[in-house]
């Protein structure tokens, strides 16, 4: 007999819909599953097997049992597969009599018929809402992150044997209902260790960070060890908004196919913060792999990525970069096709000047030569450094400004003028697919960017002695509508201006 469930395979961050056939029927006893699996759904057999028989059911070993998993060019990779194969089977086998013909079901099977959690559920059931499913049979872990996608009934499944006595109507489970808790967005400081009112000192960076964190703007912070520019870092998403729903969502689906979403947390609220270590690789950093999965850039979108030491990473990777600042996305191409990740990340990179790291310091001797303190610069590339739109400078802390017992501005001050900056940004760009002024094009700079004739004047003198790009040109325009965001600012005026400029490099790369 032969019988057919639809289940769902993931392909880069997008659902694709797998017709589970099972046939039944006389020959040589055994079992053979079709249709390009990897490795682990061919292990699916062993876990059908085992689970069938310790749920009480009966496993039709002394036919010849046939799975086809529908398209058969389409990879197939993972243990979902596991339930819809078994209901497969128990339908084939005249076990169960049910009509899921607009029912979409996920699951891995443990031995014993539990049901265990399987990663890339959101995007799944994003896929069965678009293609006109109602029913979604998920892994009761998984249950409040399917559960994100409305119009969708969503049944939280513990065992094979209870979705048999569900399907059988014998014991019906009740539709999973969304807590009020999953609404409401948590405090953005309270994922942070690190408060601004610690930060001693720097107050020149610590205003460079807060424009950053209003426009999302890229940042690089260059200083000798041990000047705070991590601690810096790491206290930016205490200032950082919390994630808008459909930003949430966006970040959700890429960590739920990472199998990295919190198993407490079905949807990410705080902004992602994602710090790699300098040895890491570069299909790690952008992603890629024989079947492309999303990297450090990708697991970053719309939160922050920070390099520290970042002369230090490997330099094909960081000129791989070049491409995810400007576009906002990366796309990896294989032989077997091309994946496009989104990857619109607040870059932050942190590096000292000099490999000893004292170069320029006014107290202690830096013990490298010239030639090596060039040569250690110019590991990071003109053209990527024309994409930061924040360079600064963090000196040495003074004894004084450590010792003293004066707390600095907190973070929730700060964050309040961030978000009443995004709030501005969010009413101009009402209606497009902009978010925040780092976003704008050349298009939208001229729209929304104008400037009064000294403005154009203080331009054209920087563009002339520091000698900028185009895009610098850009970039200070962006900048200067933050700070004017910042400052509540309807126009931009030539201060604003002044203070962007003096965040460019003064001698390129």
């Amino acid at each position: 007999m032969l019988a057919q469930v639809t289940s769902c395979a993931v392909v880069g961050l997008d659902g694709a819909l797998v017709d589970v056939q099972v046939y039944i029927s006389n020959g040589q006893a055994g079992m053979t599953v079709v249709g390009l699996p990897d490795a682990s759904v061919q292990e699916s057999r062993e876990r059908v097997r085992a689970a069938i028989r310790n749920s009480n059911l009966r496993y039709p070993g002394e036919k010849r049992i046939t799975v086809n998993l529908a398209p058969a060019d389409l990879r197939k990779e993972g243990p979902a597969y596991d339930l819809p194969i078994a209901v497969a089977m128990l339908i084939a086998s005249e076990q169960l009599n049910a009509d899921l013909s607009k029912a979409l079901i996920i699951g891995e099977l443990s031995l014993d018929g539990l049901v265990r959690h399987t990663n890339g559920v959101l995007p799944m059931a994003a896929l069965a809402r678009e293609k006109g499913f109602t029913t979604l049979f998920v892994p009761a872990s998984d249950a409040p992150e399917a559960a994100l996608v409305p119009n969708l009934q969503v049944y939280p499944i513990e065992s094979l044997f209870a979705l048999v006595a569900h399907l059988n109507q014998m014991q019906p489970i009740a539709p999973f209902r969304v807590e009020e808790k999953f609404a409401e967005p948590p405090d953005p400081a309270g994922a942070s260790v690190n408060d601004f009112a610690d930060v001693r000192g720097q107050e020149h960076a610590k205003r460079a960070v807060e424009i950053a964190a209003a426009g999302q703007h890229n940042v690089l912070m260059i200083g000798p060890p041990g000047a705070g520019k991590t601690l810096l870092a790491r206290a930016l998403p205490s200032i950082l908004p919390a994630l808008e729903i459909e930003e949430a969502l966006d970040v959700t689906r890429i960590y739920s196919v990472s199998d990295m979403l919190p198993s407490d947390t079905p949807l990410m609220r705080a902004r992602p913060f994602r710090a790699p270590h300098h040895t890491i690789s570069h299909a790690g950093l952008v992603g890629g792999g024989r079947w492309p999965r999303p990297g450090e850039i990708s697991l970053a979108h719309r939160g922050v990525l920070f390099l520290d030491e970042l002369p230090e990473f490997d330099a094909r990777s960081l000129e791989v970069l070049r491409q995810p600042l400007e576009d906002k996305i990366v796309t990896i191409s294989r032989a077997q096709g091309s994946l496009t990740f989104p990857a619109n990340f607040m870059l932050v990179a942190a590096m000292n000047p000099c490999p000893c790291g004292y170069y320029g310091d006014p107290l202690k001797d830096c013990s490298d030569s010239l030639s090596n303190v060039l040569r250690y610069q110019k590991r990071i590339s003109g053209p990527l450094l024309d994409r930061i739109d924040i360079h600064i400078q963090v000196p040495r802390v003074d004894y004084e400004k450590l010792a003293s017992d004066k707390q600095g501005e907190p973070s929730a001050k700060i964050r309040a003028r961030v978000e009443q900056a995004r709030e501005r940004q969010r009413a101009r760009f009402a209606g497009t697919r902009l978010r925040c002024n780092a976003d704008m094009g050349p298009a939208e700079v001229r729209k929304y960017c104008p400037v009064d004739d000294a403005s154009k004047n203080l331009l054209r003198a920087a563009m002339q002695q520091l000698q900028m790009s185009a895009r610098a040109y850009h970039r200070i325009l962006k900048l200067a509508r933050t700070i004017a965001d910042l400052e509540a600012s309807e126009k931009i005026e030539t201060a604003h201006i002044a203070e962007a400029i003096q965040y460019r490099p003064r001698k390129q790369t």
